[in-house]
């Protein structure tokens, strides 16, 4: 696993060992980000289900202002953190060891991405999109990976759908906050 492109281009990153782990493939990784591509620069990520903290890294790597990492595992956060090291990036981010619902109920900043990848087939993302409502600067984007069989609705709360994109078991969801009110 690596970082694909941008200052921190090519740089190895480390993995949990396992498995439950599934790294982002860099063809999924290369698709997610080439949706965003010019609307990265200086923009808040959240990578909420951080993993080894490869989503949030890339958008670092790719001309993100911060980054704000979010894992309940141990291990994750400290993989988190080494890759962080390795890339430089330790100074443009925050890590947070704890579930992903408390720290959404007790943050206060609005993210311009936010990444989820949570766990496979518990319904997690279902769960976690209406939770972000207030937490997205308007027409800021969510990104979501999952397995291909999931079927996501064309709107949660002021989240519309707006695009799906497929690479064989895999499926990303991209949503868009298309608030009025900012």
């Amino acid at each position: 696993m690596r970082v694909i492109t941008g200052t921190a281009k090519g740089r190895r990153l480390d993995t949990l060992e396992g498995m439950d782990v599934r790294p982002t493939a860099d063809r999924v990784k290369e698709g997610m980000f080439s949706s965003i591509q010019f609307e990265l620069e200086n923009s808040l990520v959240l990578d909420l289900f951080g993993g080894s903290g490869q989503l949030g890294i890339e958008a670092l790597s790719r001309g993100a202002r911060a980054a704000v990492f979010v894992d309940k595992s141990k291990k994750s956060i400290e993989i988190i953190k080494s890759n962080l090291r390795k890339t430089g990036f330790e100074e443009k981010s925050l890590v947070f060891n704890m579930n992903s619902e408390d720290f959404l109920k007790i943050t206060d900043k609005k993210f311009d991405f936010v990444f989820l990848d949570p766990p496979y087939n518990k319904g997690i993302i279902e769960k976690t999109i209406p939770l972000l409502s207030g937490k997205i600067n308007k027409n800021g984007k969510i990104l979501c990976e999952h397995e291909k069989k999931l079927i996501l609705p064309d709107e949660i709360n002021e989240f519309r759908l707006k695009k799906n994109y497929k690479y064989g078991k895999i499926e990303v969801t991209l949503y868009s906050a298309d608030r009025k009110d900012d």
